[in-house]
């Protein structure tokens, strides 16, 4: 009776001690792995900022455009129309009439005034050009940079779906200073004169891309 007590007592000490091995032995692991488990993590919803194009006034990106200056070699002047051809014929490289031009400075300037309402897509546009030189072909050619003029139009317009736009736009005449420009001077009419025209314009390929988001759209 004593060895039978002796040996269950053996068997029950014995099945203790693999169990409590068994367990100090996954521990460590279970520690390692929690361990190197990374948290999961809710993504942060980006802060929603508010916009300047909200504002109803000058909205963000509510200009653009852009500004070339040309220069023209000699025998390429560009001509306003505002000089005979045959300028030379009355006097020569002594002619008064030199509005020939040598430099052009020109561009284009785009605004959204408001940012809000139906208004957001009415637009206005202006492109003008200042005319800068003193020649007179086949008989004087000059790098001077005395002002001839400014031609210059303006446009107002609609946006509409798909991008279209509806326009009205105005043509002026060529404004110029008070010089004396002789008998080859043909008046401000310039090479278009004073227009007014309704029109539809359509833009397409990369011009969004490349002035960047318009707001008003």
């Amino acid at each position: 009776m004593k060895r039978l007590t002796v040996l269950l007592c053996g068997l029950l000490l014995t099945s203790v001690s693999q169990a409590a091995y068994a367990q100090t032995a996954e521990s460590p692991k279970d520690a390692s792995a929690a361990q190197t488990t990374p948290p999961i993590q809710t993504p942060a919803q980006p802060e929603k900022s508010p916009g300047k194009q909200d504002r109803l006034f000058f909205p963000e990106g509510w200009i653009f455009g852009y500004v070339q200056f040309d220069i023209a070699p000699p025998h390429n002047e560009p001509d306003p129309n505002l000089c005979a051809a045959n300028a030379g014929d009355y006097g020569g490289a002594n002619s008064q009439c030199t509005a020939f031009a040598r430099y052009l400075l020109g561009g284009n300037v785009v605004i959204h005034p408001f940012g809000r309402t139906f208004l957001r897509f009415l637009k206005f546009e202006a492109t003008p050009t200042f005319a800068m030189g003193k020649n007179v072909p086949q008989y004087l050619y000059t790098w001077s940079f005395q002002a001839i003029g400014m031609e210059r139009s303006w446009a107002a317009a609609i946006d509409l779906p798909k991008r279209f736009d509806i326009r009205v736009t105005q043509h002026f005449l060529w404004w110029r200073g008070d010089a004396n420009l002789g008998p080859a001077y043909l008046g401000p009419n310039g090479p278009w004169g004073r227009y007014t025209t309704i029109g539809v314009r359509k833009v397409f390929g990369t011009y969004r891309d490349y002035y960047g988001v318009q707001p008003w759209k």
